[in-house]
């Protein structure tokens, strides 16, 4: 079951990295916070870059997994900053258009957060 989750979540991070750089770009620069002094199309092309790299090595570096599994999970705590600026500024992105939406959306990065650490053995 540890492998499946795992596989999982690296094809969301791989699907969602392709995203970032091709169709959703313009959709994830909308929940760039305003006050992060970097450019949101900069912040969105290198976080897809990172997601792409994430999803890749979960999949196939073993040996290092546990190591990756906590990169993982800080990346996902950084980026909730976005999750959150979505919903605290009202941003209409990726079909979440109510303020219920976008409340419902913010428990499920915790839940990849939990999904890392228990398929990559991080939470040792």
């Amino acid at each position: 079951m540890k492998d499946i989750i795992r596989f999982l979540i690296a094809f969301l991070l791989l699907f969602a990295g392709l995203g970032h750089l091709f169709w959703l770009r313009i959709e994830f620069q909308a929940q760039v916070p305003n006050w992060l002094p970097l450019n949101p199309d900069f912040v969105v092309v290198s976080s897809g870059i990172v997601e792409i790299v994430l999803g890749l090595l979960l999949l196939f570096w073993k040996a290092q997994r546990t190591k990756i599994g906590w990169v993982t999970v800080v990346f996902f705590v950084l980026v909730f900053a976005g999750n959150l600026n979505q919903y605290f500024q009202g941003i209409d992105a990726f079909g979440l258009d109510s303020d219920l939406k976008r409340l419902i959306r913010l428990p499920f990065q915790p839940l990849l957060v939990l999904g890392v650490l228990w398929s990559t053995s991080a939470k040792n």
